[in-house]
């Protein structure tokens, strides 16, 4: 599955109003663990069933990371039916992001 990329003015449509579950990173280019996250990401998305998973970079979202209190980066959100149901701050490994979708 290819990781998408999320802008503001289409995240409710995208993210907020889809019938699939949805992984969301915040990251920046800047951010080291966002890099160490990232290879991760894409090894989850070859694995992972019947969920969406895309990035929001924060240089240039930033409304959404607002919107959504991201405090720190990378944060990995999983939203549900338009509700975050799990919100974690640089997930250390798959398990921690496969026990998020649980």
């Amino acid at each position: 599955m290819k990781i998408e990329n999320f802008k503001t003015n289409t995240f409710q449509e995208d993210v907020l109003q889809s019938s699939t579950p949805v992984l969301v990173d915040f990251w920046a280019p800047w951010c080291t663990h966002c890099r160490v996250l990232s290879p991760m990401l894409e090894v989850f998305a070859k694995t992972a069933d019947n969920i969406r998973i895309g990035k929001v970079n924060i240089d240039e979202e930033p409304e959404l990371a607002k919107q959504f209190g991201i405090m720190s980066i990378p944060t990995v959100l999983y939203i549900k039916d338009g509700v975050v149901k799990e919100k974690k701050t640089a997930p250390q490994d798959l398990e921690e992001l496969e026990d998020m979708i649980s």
